[in-house]
């Protein structure tokens, strides 16, 4: 018998979380070695266990899901990232992608579709809903979100980004950098590098403009 694809999921509702791995309980092919209500825990748990997939919820408070995807690839790059989403934004898909992700499903599929993804991505796939994949290239250069016009948030690096959405959530500088593992000067130069770029020097209009863009849970 062949070993059991070891799995972490990562979800802040406590309900989704145990339902799902409860569901995939009764698959003989995957295990789901533990449970995270957050990014920081999905992070220390892959260190601490090295599955071959973990399961994100994009939406979860604390470190940034995008943040985390970086950080878990970065010390286990064999371990395959699958987002889940109740947000199509293209923000997200296009994060998803730059982290490398190997699946982006929407909260709306069958528990079955999530086991199908996880099997796809173990062994070496890619999986993503229907929905997301009318929003995407895939071809010889490899997968990425198809071409639209020009907006002012990809003019910001990926720093940016992870510091705007945390303003979005109303979080101090000092909040930020905790969260970021950053000194509060690093965050404070992001900030204004993003204002600069963005013309925006207002964390309220910041916020609304983060929630425009798809880049923070409206």
């Amino acid at each position: 018998m062949s070993t059991p694809i070891r799995v972490i999921l990562a979800d802040d509702h406590a309900l989704v979380r145990s339902t799902l791995a409860e569901w995939l309980r009764s698959s003989t092919d995957i295990q789901v070695v533990a449970q995270a209500s957050d990014a920081d825990q999905a992070v220390n748990e892959c260190i601490r266990l090295a599955p071959q997939v973990v399961v994100l919820d994009i939406d979860m408070p604390g470190l940034s899901c995008f943040d985390a995807a970086r950080t878990i690839r970065s010390r286990l790059p064999d371990t395959k990232i699958i987002f889940l989403s109740a947000f199509l934004h293209d923000r997200y898909i296009d994060e998803a992608l730059r982290c490398g992700a190997s699946a982006f499903l929407t909260k709306g599929e069958p528990p079955q579709k999530i086991a199908d993804a996880i099997r796809t991505t173990a062994a070496g796939g890619i999986f993503f809903s229907p929905e997301v994949q009318s929003r995407m290239v895939i071809d010889a250069g490899g997968v990425r979100l198809a071409e639209g016009p020009t907006t002012r948030a990809q003019t910001l690096t990926q720093r940016e980004l992870e510091v705007l959405r945390y303003i979005a959530r109303g979080m101090s500088k000092k909040e930020i950098a905790n969260v970021m593992h950053l000194s509060v000067k690093t965050v404070d130069n992001h900030s204004t590098s993003l204002m600069a770029k963005l013309d925006i020097h207002d964390r309220v209009e910041l916020a609304r403009f983060a929630i425009r863009e798809g880049l923070a849970e409206p």
